[in-house]
């Protein structure tokens, strides 16, 4: 499967190349049945993830508990606070909004792998009743923002995908600016209650890479849910 092409995963690019490492030890409030509950689903998260490509190695997790919890994605809105966005409705449009009280307290799995070209994350997360983003706006096809004192022009387009699971989406954003530019592919589908995240990040990012990967991702998730 040939994904990513190129010798850098972009720094402009809006997704983290490299979390740091946490704990996969979930973190679950409620009564000791919702626990018991909340830490199964997120059990059958984690076993739904896929494993790490051939020549990537693991840099993030897995890492499970409430959604809005996980370093990964504290991380992720943190560094959407330090870029400063020409449309502001544009961060995050078309992916899981972990501002969403019930997407935050959601049992999710995360995990982050990376190469010496470029870096895939994956997350789940199992919605109380089935749920699925927005495609993305109009106006958020293109815009400009400052990262890291950077000016980057984000380009993004919807990508031809065939349907995986029972709804699903595939962008491929162009981040240009600095002296990197790198692609960022991202794949989202829904089966069930349970929502898929795909963010791969690269020189370039290959479309048919992208699509086998959600293949995969979709295949793993169905297999796990029995």
């Amino acid at each position: 499967m040939t994904l990513l092409a190129g010798c850098s995963s972009g720094q402009a690019a809006p997704a983290p190349a490299n979390p740091a490492p946490a704990s996969a030890t979930p973190s679950v409030p409620g009564s000791p049945g919702a626990r018991a509950a909340s830490q199964a689903d997120t059990g059958r998260l984690r076993a739904a993830l896929l494993p790490a490509p051939d020549g990537m190695r693991v840099v993030h997790g897995p890492e499970t508990g409430a959604f809005g919890s996980l370093q990964a994605t504290r991380q992720g809105l943190e560094a959407a606070k330090q870029a400063k966005l020409e449309r502001p409705e544009c961060a995050g449009a078309a992916q899981l909004d972990a501002t969403q009280p019930a997407l935050a307290g959601a049992p999710a799995a995360v995990v982050a792998y990376a190469s010496g070209t470029g870096s895939i994350t994956q997350a789940l997360v199992s919605l109380p009743s089935p749920a699925f983003p927005k495609p993305l706006p109009r106006q958020c096809a293109t815009y400009e923002a400052q990262v890291n004192g950077v000016k980057v022009t984000y380009r993004t387009r919807e990508l031809d995908m065939p349907k995986r699971g029972d709804e699903s989406r595939a962008y491929l954003t162009t981040a240009s600016g600095g002296a990197d530019n790198a692609q960022v592919g991202s794949v989202v589908l829904r089966r069930g209650n349970v929502v898929l995240s795909l963010l791969v990040v690269g020189r370039k990012v290959e479309p048919a890479g992208l699509f086998e990967l959600g293949r995969l991702a979709d295949r793993k998730l169905a297999q796990a849910a029995g």
